[in-house]
């Protein structure tokens, strides 16, 4: 074989790190079901997981410590994460990089500026170093509310959650996961994954459970959880990052609300209402049925248009 017919080394998405005898044994004891993208996803604490992501939600539930000061930004997979993490990031260090031309975020990922714990920290170490990040901390997560490190509840730190209407998120996730499949393993059919999703078996889903844990979570704490929509981000962006400034405690002095301009660079535009590219009529009646059912007395409502 050629060097040009060598196959490319597996993503680190799709790699089966060794794992201990403990962890065999753990996902030995969890129901699991066809994955997306990975061989299976392991259904913990109600809600699913790769085995590799599942390493690092244990070690961090055993060892993340939380400092009062912390900042935990927390979505579903393709809700806004990376849109999240640069706002929050530049609105958290605008005064230690005033210069916008010379702004992390300009020369790096917003995924390596704030890590996710369960992902990236505590899944390459079970005790990751955190020593380099300084206050306040910036961290982000997939992690539903009923699995976050006992310390998160225990200790005064934030938490932001950015949450997406499930018509966009599904579309947006069957896409992300498409580009993540190798070559030889196709593309997932729509319908396939569909079904997988209303029935609740998605990476960090069910996705409706996820929401609510931190919807209600919200309600009961708001001085605690900031809780944010997708589509009142892309429609009134001053307004909501008005919101998310003063809840980081880093709000607008009226000088910065003169230079709006200057900051908004590193937001990007987010797309609502692409569903209506993929999902078919009757797609659209049983995710509509599973939605009002799920959210029904909660008080909780999503927007699939921005003139709806």
């Amino acid at each position: 074989m050629s060097s040009s017919q060598l196959p490319l080394p597996l993503p680190e998405y799709l790699q089966e790190d060794e794992v201990t005898q403990e962890h065999r044994d753990l996902l030995s004891s969890l129901p699991r079901e066809k994955g997306w993208v990975t061989s299976h996803l392991f259904q913990y604490q109600g809600f699913w997981h790769t085995s590799r992501h599942l390493k690092g939600v244990v070690a961090c539930q055993q060892h993340f410590q939380a400092h009062d000061t912390d900042i935990l930004l927390v979505t579903t997979p393709k809700s806004g994460t990376t849109w999240l993490k640069a706002m929050a990031f530049a609105l958290l260090k605008r005064v230690r990089f005033p210069d916008t031309r010379h702004h992390p975020l300009l020369t790096n990922n917003p995924h390596e500026l704030v890590p996710f714990l369960e992902i990236k920290l505590y899944a390459e170490s079970k005790v990751p170093d955190l020593t380099s990040f300084t206050a306040p901390r910036l961290f982000s997560t997939h992690l539903p509310f009923t699995s976050l490190p006992e310390s998160v509840n225990t200790s005064g730190c934030k938490l932001v959650y950015l949450c997406r209407n499930p018509r966009d998120t599904f579309v947006s996730f069957w896409q992300f996961t498409n580009k993540l499949r190798l070559e030889n393993m196709g593309t997932n059919p729509l319908e396939e994954v569909f079904d997988k999703f209303c029935w609740g078996v998605s990476l960090s889903g069910p996705f409706w459970d996820h929401v609510l844990g931190y919807w209600k979570e919200s309600l009961e704490k708001p001085e605690k959880i900031l809780f944010l929509k997708y589509e009142e981000m892309k429609a009134q962006p001053h307004v909501q990052l008005r919101r998310l400034a003063e809840f980081l405690g880093c709000p607008f002095c009226p000088e910065e609300e003169t230079r709006w301009e200057e900051h908004s660079a590193f937001f990007r535009r987010g797309e609502v209402g692409d569903w209506v590219n993929y999902l078919t009529a009757e797609m659209l009646d049983r995710l509509d049925h599973i939605t009002e059912e799920k959210l029904h007395g909660s008080g909780l409502k999503f927007e699939f248009r921005l003139s709806e």
